[in-house]
């Protein structure tokens, strides 16, 4: 199989940085970024391929908590300004049918971050309707909380939200598809103008920035910290890349609804794949590094404790092949193994979110699968 090799123009490569405030929220400066997706977007920034970006970016709620905030806040948040983005970034020469390589140099933690319960929003938001908030302090490589006693989380600092504009096509293509999953009941963000950056015309259609797409956006990896390299299939031409929703740690499944929020510098590079997505039929995110995420022992972790689900109702119905039901299985399983630990279930809820991985443990044993929730315990000082 042929191999197409990126663009790369290292030996000319510049740096280039966009600043904020980080005091003000979007609005007051709607040139730095945008809080929706759409191809009409102008750029803040052209770049060449191999150039290094440097971006701030604010945090997901776009500055609404403080570290003076309360659980009561977290109740009264206005989500139509999420997600605010840095960019877009125009990459000279990406077209569309082009791989856009974007390799994560470093990600800069702010000195405090935020974990937050919305009502209404999370895995489990039929079971926890209570706003609740945990307010971090970020230092030497961990976060700690006096909202959450005796707990050390180590830092592996990501974006939560990264990703390229969709093309016009792409773009209605989602709208229609996403508005005929609402039609049918599901749980969908449509447009929607008010307190949308740009506003507008282009506010009034664009995409809304909670799910996950074909050209990522807030995908919340945790595996995309310093060190890998993502390619993302380029839709809009000059690629137009953004980037925000900053996280200093999360457990795989954020099943609260978010991690350890906080602002961040994000560096990246970027290259080219030209006609690489076309060639490969690819349509979704792939990523890859050559190092660990972090330390082997905390990676794994060396200790940990595990519950597990399967695809059985508390009261006993057997649903069939069904990983989202044994995912919540196991999450309700861990909260009440916490909670034999000392916390209330809401702080077991963000413990959760912050440290714990889902993963799938079988999909092929029907009619139960089977979905595991590891707690590491390094993080009980």
């Amino acid at each position: 199989m042929a191999v197409v090799a990126p663009t790369r123009s290292v030996s000319t490569a510049k740096r280039h940085e966009v600043r904020i405030d980080p005091s003000k929220p979007l609005k007051a400066e709607p040139n730095t970024g945008h809080n929706r997706w759409h191809p009409d977007i102008a750029p803040i920034l052209h770049v060449d391929p191999g150039d290094e970006v440097i971006l701030e970016t604010r945090d997901a709620l776009d500055g609404q908590l403080t570290p003076d905030s309360r659980s009561a806040d977290a109740g009264s948040v206005n989500l139509n300004v999420v997600h605010p983005l840095t960019g877009p970034v125009y990459v000279n020469g990406a077209e569309p049918g082009d791989l856009l390589e974007v390799k994560i140099l470093e990600v800069e933690p702010a000195s405090w971050g935020f974990t937050c319960q919305i009502p209404g929003f999370g895995f489990l938001r039929d079971v926890f309707s209570e706003p609740f908030l945990v307010r971090w302090r970020i230092a030497d490589g961990f976060a700690d909380s006096p909202d959450l006693p005796r707990v050390r989380i180590k830092g592996a600092p990501f974006p939560g939200t990264i990703g390229l504009a969709p093309s016009r096509g792409l773009m209605e293509t989602i709208g229609k598809r996403e508005k005929e999953l609402l039609d049918r009941g599901g749980f969908v963000l449509p447009p929607e103008p008010t307190d949308a950056i740009p506003g507008g015309a282009i506010g009034g259609e664009a995409l809304r920035t909670v799910p996950p797409r074909e050209t990522a956006g807030n995908v919340d990896i945790k595996q995309l910290c310093a060190g890998t390299t993502m390619l993302i299939p380029v839709y809009a031409q000059g690629a137009l890349f953004s980037v925000g929703d900053a996280h200093f740690a999360q457990g795989d499944g954020e099943i609260c609804g978010t991690a350890i929020e906080m602002q961040s510098v994000f560096h990246a590079q970027f290259f080219v794949r030209k006609g690489e997505a076309s060639r490969r039929g690819q349509n979704d995110v792939a990523y890859y590094r050559d190092t660990y995420v972090q330390a082997p022992e905390i990676a794994v972790p060396r200790r940990f404790y595990a519950t597990t689900g399967m695809s059985i109702e508390k009261g006993g119905l057997n649903q069939s092949e069904n990983a989202t039901l044994a995912a919540r299985n196991a999450m309700l399983n861990m909260i009440d193994h916490l909670t034999e630990r000392g916390y209330s279930r809401q702080q077991a809820y963000a413990i959760c979110s912050v440290a714990v991985d889902l993963k799938i443990s079988e999909l092929v044993d029907v009619p139960n699968f089977v979905v595991s929730a590891v707690l590491p315990l390094d993080i009980f000082v």
